[in-house]
């Protein structure tokens, strides 16, 4: 074989050229008289499976030294919408990618982002939002490597080197989904495995409407029994939210508290957005609530008034509609931050929760970049109530770069997405990369609080 013949004893071979001689020597291998190339490894570490909130490692083997690729993830969506990621690295000395070690050269994230694939992830058609429907599914990430990293991007990409399939489920090994028709209750609980009790919690979605479960499962595979709530436009329950009833989740409540596999001794509401707001209202006016999580809420009862006994408790905190502003810099997206009736205004403070009745520890996760509504001020005034009267503080996590749609960890980050209540696209705000650290640090802080505010142990589950 004279592959090599050119090279002379003795001469003096450069770092870069050492590094090409070790990768042909590597790469080739006799076959006969011929020579036969290894492949290109790409895996994902430690598992190509695994639940939705649970980090992974990508790596690859393989490459040349110090070769430039792009590693491109793409996602379909229930409704057949696509969302993709891309990025460049330049493998090392030894041509390997350890995404959580190498840094993203540029592209939709940079710097070392071992889940960025994945929270970077952008729709292809416009005003899309990832948002999971149907949880006994898993999503399934295609990542591929391609070579190239200069000029290539997801529209120009090189010749494909590597792929592999990666599957991020939502119900975990020996969770039970259950689905619940009891009464007026429309829900779904997820149980953690083993006969229990388990801590209790009621998981309450904003004015997207539906039945989400997605928040909900996740729980129930770290040990909470977890009961995903619609309350609008769901089946047989009103299609807006014309009214809400605190009846209907005192009936909800008190199912959850009497189930043989929930510990006495109190629940959590976990709520964002509009459902914060009733998860607040649930605690101060309901018994037996021990913790609640207000995900970019607001302290005052919004938009629909809340009945009870055939009167209203809470009246809704209004919009000023002519204060709406429409930016076409982002294509028509309606920006609503200026919209909102103040709560500090002292002639509405009807609206605002009286959260010092509850008996419950409070945590609110607000983001600084909060383009829906002014959630970091509303964090403040309902820490300033309970001054007020006398309570303990309460935790507020606030967040740099973040905005309003804080989902579990490495859920794409959704600057603005289509709204059906309103019929348009409404901003949401928030930076890719603070919003993806704020999604993990929070979602890291909700399972902790939980576990220190609610009775009983936690089991997690192994998948």
């Amino acid at each position: 074989m004279r592959l090599f013949s050119s090279l002379k004893v003795g001469l003096a071979v450069r770092k870069p050229a050492a590094f090409y001689f070790n990768w042909v020597w590597r790469r080739f291998v006799s076959a006969g008289s011929g020579l036969k190339m290894s492949p290109v490894n790409l895996r994902v570490e430690p598992d190509s499976k695994c639940l939705f909130d649970r980090p992974v490692t990508v790596k690859v083997d393989g490459l040349a030294p110090l070769q430039l690729v792009t590693l491109r993830a793409t996602l379909t969506d229930e409704k057949g919408d696509i969302f993709s990621s891309s990025a460049r690295y330049q493998s090392d000395g030894k041509g390997r990618l350890d995404l959580s070690e190498s840094p993203a050269l540029g592209g939709d994230y940079s710097g070392v982002q071992p889940m960025g694939f994945l929270w970077a992830l952008k729709p292809q058609s416009p005003w899309r939002r990832l948002m999971k429907r149907d949880v006994t599914t898993p999503y399934k990430v295609d990542i591929e490597v391609r070579s190239g990293g200069e000029a290539v991007g997801k529209d120009t990409p090189g010749p494909l080197l590597a792929s592999c399939a990666h599957e991020r489920g939502f119900i975990g090994q020996g969770v039970r989904r259950v689905p619940v028709r009891e009464g007026r209750i429309r829900a779904t609980l997820f149980l953690p495995p083993g006969e229990g009790p388990f801590p209790g919690l009621v998981d309450l979605g904003g004015t997207a409407g539906g039945l989400l479960e997605y928040r909900s499962s996740l729980l129930a595979g770290h040990g909470f029994a977890a009961m995903a709530l619609a309350y609008f436009g769901f089946e047989d329950l009103p299609e807006r939210m014309w009214e809400l009833h605190l009846e209907y989740f005192e009936e909800a409540l008190r199912y959850l508290q009497a189930l043989p596999q929930v510990r006495r001794g109190g629940v959590g509401v976990v709520g964002i957005s509009k459902g914060a707001d009733l998860a607040l209202s649930v605690a101060s006016f309901l018994p037996g609530v021990s913790a609640v999580v207000s995900v970019a809420g607001c302290n005052a009862n919004f938009m629909t008034p809340l009945q009870c006994g055939g009167s209203t408790l809470l009246p809704g905190l209004g919009m000023c509609l002519e204060r709406v502003r429409v930016d076409e810099a982002l294509g028509g997206v309606l920006d609503l931050s200026d919209c909102y009736e103040d709560p500090r205004d002292p002639s509405l403070q009807g609206c605002v929760v009286p959260i010092e009745r509850a008996s419950a520890r409070f945590l609110f996760l607000v983001g600084e970049d909060d383009q829906n509504w002014p959630s970091t001020l509303y964090a403040a005034e309902a820490a300033r109530r309970l001054g007020t009267h006398g309570r303990a503080p309460p935790e507020v996590m606030s967040f740099p770069g973040a905005g309003h749609l804080l989902e579990p960890p490495y859920f794409p980050h959704c600057h603005a997405s289509f709204h059906k209540l309103v019929g348009a696209p409404l901003l949401w705000g928030g930076q890719p990369q603070p919003h993806a650290v704020a999604q993990e640090q929070a979602w890291s802080r909700v399972l902790s609080f939980l576990k220190e505010s609610l009775p009983g142990e936690v089991a997690r589950s192994r998948l």
